[in-house]
């Protein structure tokens, strides 16, 4: 997520076990910067684990997964896909300490031939002053959007609303993010 090189979808070959943490993240950490509301086909990068050990030992062992070519998480976590919501989020951001080390922890047990896709836990998103929540609103059609109340530049996913408003929104003004009941 640190540059705007064409999607790359990462997913897992082996099950990625709850509570497992990849990292730390390289470089600068600008999680959602180019995020938007399609989902663009990109190349595919199959993760598994070390030398073909359940993913379980290799927590105990290793700690750490690598691709097909046998590089680490550092070369290749930063082209983890950003999570446009909840619901297709498998990884979530964490640090130790605020300012310290970003990983990337699983939020459940990640099956194979699943995308891992990554968004800022409370925590950390409260950190790097990116909005928690967002309340959708229901178009003409009833379908559920995301209106930034700066600009009023719709979106269909929260993430997407939330990392327009951090990044993005030249209205904004680095102003914390208003609620729709605000």
């Amino acid at each position: 997520q640190t540059s705007r090189a064409p999607a790359i979808s990462v997913s897992a070959e082996s099950c990625i076990p709850a509570g497992m943490r990849l990292g730390p993240v390289p470089g600068t950490f600008k999680l959602g910067k180019y995020l938007s509301d399609r989902k663009e086909p990109g190349p595919k990068k199959k993760v598994f684990s070390y030398a073909g050990l359940p993913v379980f030992q290799v927590r105990m062992v290793r700690g750490e997964l690598v691709d097909e070519a046998g590089s680490s998480a550092l070369e290749w976590i930063g082209l983890i896909r950003a999570a446009r919501n909840s619901q297709e989020q498998t990884l979530e951001a964490v640090a130790d300490l605020p300012g310290g080390q970003i990983f990337y922890r699983a939020l459940r047990d990640v099956q194979p031939g699943e995308e891992l896709t990554v968004w800022y836990s409370n925590p950390l998103a409260q950190w790097f002053d990116i909005p928690v929540t967002a309340t959708p609103t229901h178009d003409e059609k009833g379908e559920e959007r995301y209106i930034c109340w700066y600009c009023w530049r719709t979106f269909k996913y929260p993430n997407s609303l939330k990392a327009h408003v951090h990044f993005h929104c030249a209205l904004s003004h680095g102003r914390p993010f208003l609620h729709h009941d605000h």
